[in-house]
């Protein structure tokens, strides 16, 4: 299965690339930066250069052929201003979209965010409003496309412990944290789990297996 990855060198898609590449699937991640790509070679993963908020979608398309599934795991990043939110967290997300739909990609996988909602407030704190807002409008662009095969992944807040491979994941949770290395086995899961699709599903430590809490929330249940 060949898998590409948005946002190619963030902390998340590191951890999936190299549980993917360890399973025998073929992951590539998408980056900026040239010397990015080492570490994509360490975990196994191609390394796709490409600029997400300057390419158009026939572009990125021209990446996706061939791919089973793509993933959005691009993110603007703490310390970064509204301005980017919205260019890398919306319109990244919508133009994986179009590309995904050029190319014929079906599978598609974005990581969003426990509380992301289009009309969001946080009037204490801007910055953060913005990206629920550019958060929650991507999962809205994503799940109108009747092209796709979408999941909406909104993990809660993320920590970096080894990952405990125990997770709640369901359509609503109550709020919590998850260590990027449980969202990346919860992605791999996903990936091999079409019956999620056209969910939006929230994440956070629990008690489950992951391949348990997938195989419940795709309605196989035992």
């Amino acid at each position: 299965m060949r898998t590409v990855i948005a946002g190619g060198h963030g902390q998340i898609a590191l951890r999936l690339e190299r549980l993917l590449a360890e399973r025998g699937d073929r992951p590539a991640g998408i980056i900026r930066r040239p010397e990015q790509a080492a570490d994509l070679a360490a975990a196994g993963a191609e390394a796709l250069l490409l600029d997400l908020e300057s390419a158009t979608a026939p572009e990125l398309a021209a990446l996706l052929e061939g791919a089973d599934a793509v993933v959005f795991a691009a993110g603007a990043g703490p310390g970064s201003g509204a301005a980017r939110k919205n260019t890398v967290d919306r319109d990244a997300a919508v133009l994986l979209a179009d590309a995904a739909e050029l190319a014929r990609v079906r599978r598609y996988l974005i990581i969003s965010s426990m509380g992301a909602d289009a009309g969001a407030e946080h009037a204490a704190d801007p910055v953060f409003e913005t990206y629920l807002r550019a958060k929650g409008a991507a999962d809205d662009a994503v799940r109108a496309r009747t092209a796709l095969d979408w999941t909406v992944l909104r993990p809660g807040r993320l920590t970096d412990g080894p990952g405990t491979g125990l997770v709640r994941l369901a359509p609503s949770v109550a709020r919590g944290a998850v260590d990027r290395a449980d969202v990346a086995a919860v992605l791999a899961a996903l990936l091999h789990e079409p019956g999620t699709a056209g969910q939006t599903l929230e994440l956070v430590a629990g008690n489950a297996a992951v391949e348990e809490a997938v195989a419940a929330a795709a309605g196989h249940n035992g």
